[in-house]
């Protein structure tokens, strides 16, 4: 998939600043997908094994994984679909309606509605070396 769409659909947009983000999961951190990823991404790859070390619980990731990823995939199925090229199309779909202000709002919510969590947001931010993300 990274080889096949990710890397070329990449291609056609400006990806400088972009970073990418993985979870420490044993299948996505083979060897030749992060050497993959760090020739694309060089030292923006948060990732095990990454030049980034992958943040476990880190609050300023979490957003991603308590809202985002449930968000996409309720959408996703929304409709039930029956075939791949369906559950496809509404990948495609629910991802490229997302809009970077959602994006945002949900951090802001998340550090200001926590203000001691974002305390402890912020040292294991700075513990990580880890580089704040942009949803530009």
């Amino acid at each position: 998939m990274i080889t096949n769409f990710f890397i070329p659909e990449l291609n056609n947009h400006d990806v400088q600043e972009l970073w990418f983000q993985q979870d420490g999961a044993t299948c996505h951190t083979a060897r030749a997908t992060i050497d993959l990823l760090k020739d694309t991404f060089g030292d923006r790859l948060i990732s095990r094994f990454g030049p980034v070390n992958w943040p476990p619980r880190s609050c300023d990731l979490t957003p991603l994984d308590y809202f985002l990823w449930g968000y996409v995939k309720s959408l996703v199925y929304a409709d039930k679909p029956q075939t791949l090229d369906s559950l496809e199309d509404n990948i495609r779909r629910v991802i490229a309606d997302i809009r970077p202000q959602m994006l945002e709002k949900v951090i802001e919510n998340w550090i200001t509605s926590e203000p001691a969590v974002a305390v402890l947001c912020q040292k294991s931010y700075l513990k990580c070396n880890a580089t704040r993300l942009s949803f530009e």
